[in-house]
Formats: structure tokens, C-alpha cells, sequence
């Protein structure tokens, strides 16, 4: 049966003329030079793909995914072979339209990359079809059972492709700097509801479980996306809207009834939003991220739920990378800090649009307070990740998402914004991403169109250009944010931490989580009777905000708090967003509390995506 489907699939897109493929003009063509990707086997410049047709089986069951991959591909004159990215794989059998099965070749296994796919054409290769299956242990998918979920009704399904996790569960390209279209149609559960990446996805349940996606907007095998669980969607506006497991949704509604105002707010400054829809899913508790730009639909983690909409800026920054990423998107992993970098500027432009600068500032200023925390630790023993153009050879990309990428980034650009006038940049940055649509960019590329197309020579050398990209830790030019409203915070540490004192209580109701995270942070150092004291003013132990509750978890684990201890274990086990797991973790380290970190981890463990095990098994030395 498996391989009647295959012969069907050849026979149907060998018959296709190019009118007939959903391929848009975005997609560009074999005269494009694709930058060299050190983290993928591909050799695009000789056979590129361009459109995917997929047929997804998704069985809970085994936890396998059975796929068909249709790949309309594009080639060089006198190209004899095209290579895809797989890992951990089954690849069942390949065929192409002008030679039916063909003998493929699966070549010898790398750590960080998994093994290259390398497949036979000719000159009249159009189309490449290959049967699969996933492996239960696919680094991107990850199976969750009911008892894992919000509702705890029934399992759940989510992937995470980003940086090179597409290619475990669908052999394709997988570098930033391809982009292609693709329909997918998915079979799962009849119970179960998926969404996509794509164009299709759906409001309510179908009657057999299968459904039909289509994503006409080129797009780089990260953003490829896929959640199936018991979910329902509400709308929010014309073309925005949520989903979510029913006991959460209407709270996730209420949380993100701005979403209309950001896109409002985007679209003014850096032009149209060019994906149709922007939808919401928010993810079991165990997502490794705060959010993930996928295109169409943004996975969120349910930590920003805090019940009064008081850490929205991630859904400004994940629609942010409607524009930065998704539209114009770094050609490698090196090239990180355009996605993020640009993505942090946006959202603070966006969240002062929305909500006004002395709040945008709150979240700028903090964000300047992680960055000098993270230079310097990087500085003792790894500086060159310092670096904006960062060199990734031979180390997983994922090594390069860090505080450097996202908050050295925006600090340059907002530098380069306070030197120019926000006038000139605005223009300046529509232009980019009006021009450079569907493209990707170059670190080189984009300093070389900085300096020919908005920056003077004066201007080149006053904000050290150069110095801030290609060297190492932070300029002393980089721009420091004072928030007005942090004024009274300051003042309220500084009582405290001298003599015991508490501002009064009509002035801290009024604060925000973002004055909240800069109180807890001024605690560095605090006593145990400090910590006490402090918390039984202010209750942050009992606090249902995920920001204040992981950022309290710092001093109060580092001065013994003993009532913190089942708080943090509950919040390890059942939260997986790496952003939290890795300073509790090294605090529960640098305390030497090494013993309760590990026991506490071999209970999280099987909670966590595969990203944030990686992550937390570098940093606690767990083998397993």
C-alpha cells in the first residue's frame, strides 16, 4: 500500500506544469547565490528546492510521524545530485518524476548535523519524492502525555524546528537561507485538532481528522510548524485570533485583545504585514521558549498569561519577526543577531507605540541590565561569543542564541537610531525591509548597506561600526536607558536592602511586572532574613506571575530559603521555557546545592523538549 501511495504521488506531480504548483514569485530562481551554510549538507547553488506537498500521518501511538515529502527543486546546469538535511530519519524510499525509484545514498552521520540525504537527478528533474518515517525520539517533536497538558485531557504534539531541528522530522534544506512554499495535508486523531505555519488552519474539529494547509509565502525550513492537540481558537479580531486547550482559552483571548493594536502600531512604522492571518497558540507549559515566530502563528509559552496583560512584549516581539526574520531573514546561523537584534529594536518601537515610552523603557532598560550581566560572563571564558558576527564552526547553532544576539544587537541599533534621528532610520529601515522581502541578508551585506545608504563617514566612525559588530564585548558608547518609573524602585531597594525599610504600599500597587523584576534583581546578595522579610511583605513565593516568580527564585535560593524549596521543584518539573530553567538551575549550582539541582532534574527531565535537555544536560554534566 505504502508503495502503490509513492507511485501515485510520482505519477501526479510529473503530470503537474509549473502554473499548477502553489510556488510564489518570492521564491526566487537558480541565479541566486546562496550564502555558504556551515550547518547544512545542502549544496543549494547546485540543486535548490523550492516547493513542498506533504502528506503528514500523525499516530500517537507509536509517537511517529509518517511522512511523503514532495519536493519541487530547482538545478544548475549539469547538477547530477541534490542533498537534503535529514536526522534520525527512516527513509523509506525515494523517487523522481523522470526516473521513478532511484538508489539514494545516506551518508556518514555528524553529531550536530545528522546525515546527508543524497539523491540522483538529471537535467530534467523537476520533482523528488521521499517516503519516511520519523524516530520516536525526533529532537523537534515532542509527544506529551494528557497528564502533561493544561486540561490533561489528551496528549499533545509540538514542534520546535529552530535552529536545525526541521530535519527530524521532515528531510528537507535546512539552512535560513532556503526558502520555499509548501501545502501539507495531516491525518491524526479524530479528537485532536492541528495548525500549521500555513495558510487553512482550522476553528473547529473535522469529521474524519484529516485536514489541508497551504503556505504560499516562501519560507526557510525553521519556520516550518506543527501543533495537534485538544484545542479550540477565538477570535480576536478580523484576522487575528487564539488558540488554546479549552480550559485556558478565553484567559489567553482576554490576555492578547491587543494583538490588533500591535500589528496597527508595526505596520505604521515598517509597512503592511504580509502574511494574512497573525494567530496565537498558546503551548503546554513545557515549550522550551517564551514564543516562536512561526509564520501565520506565533507558539507561545502559557507562562505570559499573567492575568493582566503585563507580558504582552513577547507577542510584540514574535510579531516583530513578521517583519525582522520571517520577511528579511539571516542567510546562516552566524548571522543570528539580524533576526533577533532587529526583532528586540521592533518590539521596544512597537511596545512605546502601543503603550508609551516610560513603559518601553522599563523593558529596555532591564533588557541593558541582562546584556552587561551576560558580557561579563562571557568575557572570563568565552569572549568571542561576545561578538555580533559570531563564528559558529563546528558548534550547534544553538550556541548563538543568546543575550548577545538579541540585546547587543538592539543596543546597536538603537544607537545607530540616536546618531541618525529616528526620521532617517525609520526610512531607512522601511526601505530595508520593502527591498530585501523574501531575501535574506549577510552580516557583511547589511553593514555594507548601513554604510552606503544611511550612515556618513562622521557618522560610521562616531558609533565604531565595525567595533561593534566583528569585536568583543560592549562598547562604551552603548546606549543606557533610564526609565523614569524605575526611579521609586531604586529608591525602594535602597531602603530596604540599608535598613529594612518598605516603600509605601500605595506606591508599589501601582508597579508593573517590569518594576517588580528590577526590585528582585536589586536583591543580589541578600541575607536570609532579607529574603524572608521581603517575602513576607510582598509574597513573591506565592506569585502567580512566572516572571516574578522565576526571577525571586535567584536570591532565594542562593540565601537558603527554605519555603522556596517545593516552589521551585513544582515550577522545574511542570515548566519547561528554557529562559527560567537555566539560572535556577546555576543557582541552585553556585549555591552548592548541586545534589537537590540533580534530583531535581531527573524528575523534570522527561518533561522538557529535547532543546532545553540539551541545554540542561551541558550544564549539570547529566549523562543519563
Amino acid at each position: 500500500m505504502k508503495k502503490l501511495a509513492l507511485l501515485a504521488a510520482v505519477a501526479m506531480v510529473a503530470c503537474q506544469s509549473p502554473s499548477d504548483k502553489n510556488t510564489d514569485s518570492t521564491s526566487g530562481d537558480m541565479n541566486q547565490k546562496y550564502a555558504e551554510d556551515i550547518h547544512s549538507f545542502s549544496k543549494p547553488n547546485e540543486a535548490a528546492v523550492k516547493h513542498l506537498d506533504i502528506t503528514l500521518d500523525v499516530d500517537f501511538e507509536t509517537k511517529m510521524i509518517t511522512g511523503i515529502a514532495d519536493w519541487t527543486i530547482e538545478t544548475a546546469e549539469g547538477a547530477e545530485e541534490i542533498i537534503f538535511d535529514t536526522d534520525m530519519l527512516d527513509i523509506e524510499s525515494v523517487s523522481t518524476n523522470d526516473g521513478g525509484e532511484v538508489e539514494f545514498t545516506l551518508g556518514t552521520e555528524d553529531e550536530i548535523m545528522g546525515v546527508p540525504l543524497v539523491v540522483p537527478i538529471t537535467s530534467s528533474t523537476e520533482h523528488v519524492v521521499i517516503t519516511y518515517k520519523t524516530s520516536p525520539d525526533a529532537k523537534a517533536l515532542q509527544w506529551l502525555d494528557p497528564e502533561q497538558t493544561s486540561s490533561k485531557t489528551a496528549p499533545f504534539l509540538l514542534t520546535q524546528s529552530q535552529a536545525i531541528l526541521a530535519r527530524t522530522w521532515i528531510p528537507c534544506q535546512d539552512g535560513p537561507g532556503i526558502r520555499f512554499t509548501y501545502n501539507a495535508d495531516v491525518s491524526t486523531r479524530a479528537d485532536l485538532m492541528p495548525v500549521m505555519s500555513a495558510g487553512g488552519n482550522p476553528t473547529e474539529l473535522s469529521e474524519n481528522g484529516t485536514y489541508h494547509f497551504e503556505m504560499p509565502q516562501a519560507i526557510p525550513s525553521y519556520l516550518m510548524a506543527l501543533a495537534i492537540g485538544d484545542i479550540e481558537f477565538r477570535a480576536i479580531g478580523e484576522n487575528t485570533g487564539v488558540y488554546a486547550e479549552p480550559n485556558i482559552v478565553e484567559d489567553a483571548a482576554w490576555e492578547f485583545a491587543d494583538i490588533d493594536a500591535m500589528i496597527t502600531a508595526a505596520e505604521s512604522l515598517y509597512g503592511p504585514y504580509a502574511w494574512g492571518r497573525y494567530d496565537i497558540i498558546v503551548l503546554p507549559a513545557s515549550f522550551p521558549f517564551g514564543g516562536m515566530e512561526n509564520p501565520r502563528i506565533t507558539f507561545a509559552t502559557p507562562t505570559i498569561l499573567a492575568g493582566d496583560r503585563s507580558l504582552v512584549s513577547l507577542v510584540a516581539h514574535e510579531l516583530a519577526h513578521s517583519w525582522s526574520g520571517n520577511l528579511v531573514t539571516n542567510a546562516t546561523w552566524n548571522d543570528f543577531w539580524l533576526n533577533e537584534g532587529f526583532t528586540v529594536y521592533f518590539e521596544q518601537r512597537i511596545m512605546e507605540e502601543v503603550y508609551g515610552r516610560d513603559y518601553s523603557e522599563m523593558l529596555a532598560s532591564l533588557s541593558h541590565e541582562g546584556l552587561k550581566d551576560e558580557v561579563a560572563e562571557f568575557m572570563k571564558e568565552h569572549p568571542n561569543d561576545t561578538k555580533l558576527a559570531i563564528d559558529l564552526t563546528d558548534r550547534n547553532p544553538d550556541d548563538g542564541v543568546t543575550t548577545i544576539a538579541y540585546d547587543k544587537g538592539y543596543h546597536f541599533l538603537r544607537l545607530v537610531e540616536e546618531t541618525v534621528g529616528r526620521d532617517r532610520f525609520d526610512s531607512f529601515l522601511k526601505n530595508y525591509f520593502k527591498t530585501h522581502a523574501f531575501e535574506v541578508m549577510t552580516t557583511g551585506q547589511f553593514v555594507a548597506l548601513l554604510k552606503e545608504d544611511l550612515l556618513t563617514e562622521e557618522e560610521v566612525a562616531s558609533i565604531g561600526v565595525d567595533k561593534w559588530i566583528y569585536e568583543t564585548g560592549l562598547p562604551e558608547n552603548a546606549p543606557v536607558p533610564s526609565p523614569a518609573r524605575f526611579e521609586n524602585v531604586d529608591k525602594a531597594v535602597a531602603m530596604f536592602m540599608e535598613n529594612g525599610e518598605f516603600l509605601a504600599t500605595e506606591t508599589t500597587d501601582e508597579w508593573s511586572t517590569h518594576e517588580w523584576l528590577r526590585f528582585i534583581h536589586g536583591l543580589e546578595g541578600a541575607t536570609l532574613a532579607q529574603v524572608q522579610a521581603a517575602d513576607e511583605k510582598y509574597g513573591f513565593t506565592q506569585s502567580g506571575n512566572s516572571e516574578i516568580l522565576a526571577a525571586w527564585f535567584q536570591p532565594a535560593i542562593r540565601a537558603g530559603y527554605e519555603p522556596v524549596k517545593p516552589v521551585v521543584e513544582n515550577f522545574l518539573i511542570n515548566v519547561g521555557r528554557r529562559k527560567f530553567l537555566t539560572p535556577t538551575y546555576r543557582a541552585m549550582l553556585e549555591s552548592d546545592k548541586s545534589d537537590w539541582a540533580m534530583n531535581v532534574y531527573t524528575k523534570a527531565r522527561p518533561n522538557y523538549h529535547a532543546v532545553a535537555r540539551e541545554t540542561m544536560d551541558h550544564l549539570l554534566n547529566y549523562e543519563g
